[in-house]
């Protein structure tokens, strides 16, 4: 689809050119920076707002279907972690009301992945809360570990390990039986440094690029409501189209005493809701996870996460915060007219779920 300025400009508030640029997006129109920040301005509880979200689920729709992925995950290294990311209550000299713990042994990681398949769960993500891995004795021990955890047979074994040293070290982890690799971009590249400076968005790029090579999925995403503006929030959607995740989680800001960002409000719902519309227009293809903080923000209107167009959701509890019961989501897809995938399938590669700003 071809779209004349005038054309863009009425994305903000005419129903009629949100559900034509919907037709498109079904007919394999990609979605311009400009159109989705024109569709980032719709007025909540406006006509416009109503084709957005209807827009969005046929997207949904057309490339995924009306089934919803579900996945979990485990704080398989708490605490202690050297990054300063502003959003985490694992950050280097951050004191939040967690346990922390070295990593988990392997009997707590099988009785989790029971625990994550009884909730419907088709993968468990394991996280460690540090830099990330080398090559050396930390990269053997990771690997034994998720070589035991990947024979367990229970849930897809994924993992979400930080900032990787070197190609050597994906391919071992690959090796070793991780089906998916999560590693988030965060937030747009304009935007990083004023939430991290103990490594870079450039270090998260490369790492993405081992995770490719060495042939494992990819889970990506990051967190809206840190104080980015609305063009920055367009740029990472534009970023996360460039890498291509099969796995898209869109986490939102938990502000938690003693982070840098503690004092910030959360993002408005409508607002987080009209946000994840436009990614499900920017990447129709992708699957899209509500993931950590959306409790924080939809509160009452969770369920109306699959009214704009997403189709996963993590399941149970965070790193170091509360989640919501895994029946919750069965009834709430069904409310919507969807369907939980059923957990006796093989389940694609897809989530490694979202470590970093699920706290």
């Amino acid at each position: 689809m071809s779209t004349a300025a005038s054309t863009v400009a009425d994305l903000s508030h005419d129903p009629a050119a949100v559900a034509a640029l919907a037709e498109s997006v079904c007919g394999g129109h990609e979605v311009s920076a400009a159109e989705g920040r024109a569709l980032l301005d719709i007025a909540p509880g406006s006509l416009a707002a109503a084709a957005l979200f209807a827009g969005a689920q046929r997207i949904r729709d057309r490339f995924l279907g009306r089934t919803v992925k579900c996945c979990s995950i485990l704080n398989v290294k708490a605490g202690n972690c050297s990054e300063n990311c502003s959003y985490c209550a694992q950050a280097s000299g951050v004191t939040a009301d967690y346990e922390t713990h070295k990593w988990l042994p392997d009997a707590d990681i099988a009785a989790a992945a029971d625990s994550a398949a009884a909730n419907g769960a088709q993968a468990l993500g394991l996280v460690a809360a540090w830099r990330g891995v080398k090559e050396g004795a930390q990269l053997d021990m990771v690997c034994d570990a998720v070589e035991r955890f990947s024979q367990n047979g229970k849930v897809r074994a994924d993992v979400n390990l930080g900032i990787l040293a070197s190609q050597h070290c994906a391919d071992r982890i690959a090796a070793a039986g991780a089906r998916v690799y999560g590693h988030n971009l965060e937030t747009a590249r304009s935007f990083f440094d004023g939430i991290c400076s103990t490594h870079t968005f450039a270090e998260r790029m490369e790492t993405i690029r081992y995770i490719k090579q060495a042939g494992m999925g990819l889970c990506s995403g990051g967190i809206i409501g840190m104080g980015e503006s609305k063009d920055q929030r367009i740029e990472f959607a534009e970023q996360l189209r460039f890498v291509e995740p099969d796995m898209v989680p869109i986490n939102f800001l938990n502000p938690i005493a003693g982070t840098k960002l503690g004092d910030r409000p959360p993002l408005p719902a409508d607002e987080a809701l009209i946000s994840l519309a436009v990614f499900r227009f920017m990447l129709p293809d992708r699957n899209l996870m509500a993931a950590g903080g959306k409790e924080v923000v939809l509160q009452d209107r969770l369920h109306e996460v699959f009214a704009v167009g997403i189709n996963a959701v993590m399941v149970g509890n965070y790193l170091t915060t509360l989640g919501t019961a895994p029946d919750y989501w069965t009834s709430a897809a069904a409310r919507h007219g969807l369907s939980l995938v059923n957990e006796e399938a093989e389940p694609e590669p897809g989530c490694a779920s979202s470590g970093c700003g699920c706290r």
